[in-house]
């Protein structure tokens, strides 16, 4: 099984950037919690993050036929990007959008999810086990029918 891990803007940022908020975890740190996992669980996971809505849309687009699953944390994509909405649904591969905090306890503008219509599910306010918890659901997707 591959799950492929899909990070959207300023994630790279991880660690410095609003820690009360993000925590103090970097993205790396949190890679290689969620590698350490997937190992563990007998699955592949691939990861990875850009700063680019074509870059996510294109690396969706080719997870067909090629991943099992997509673990998303879009960031401020979620709010904004019909593209990688319409992307999501195109890819006939089951995605699940992830969150550090709790977006639905945050500023008006966060509530709103574009690519949630299309998720298999949503996951928020776990700080770093969010991640954890995307891998978790993943690996039972595959494992149901559910989605």
């Amino acid at each position: 099984m591959k799950i492929l891990f899909l990070n959207g803007p300023n994630l790279n940022l991880l660690g410095q950037r609003e820690p009360d908020i993000y925590g103090s975890l970097t993205l790396a740190d949190i890679e290689s919690q969620v590698m350490d996992a997937a190992k563990d669980a007998g699955v592949e996971a691939v990861f990875r993050q850009t700063n680019h809505e074509g870059e996510l849309v294109t690396w969706i687009q080719d997870a067909r036929g090629d991943a099992d699953a997509i673990v998303l944390n879009a960031a401020a994509y979620t709010h904004t990007s019909v593209a990688l909405r319409d992307a999501i649904a195109g890819s006939g591969v089951k995605t699940i959008e992830i969150h550090i905090s709790n977006v639905h306890a945050r500023e008006e503008f966060r509530k709103n999810s574009i690519i949630s219509s299309v998720v298999v599910g949503q996951i928020a306010g776990f700080g770093q086990h969010s991640y954890l918890l995307g891998l978790d659901a993943a690996i039972r997707l595959k494992e149901s029918s559910v989605g």
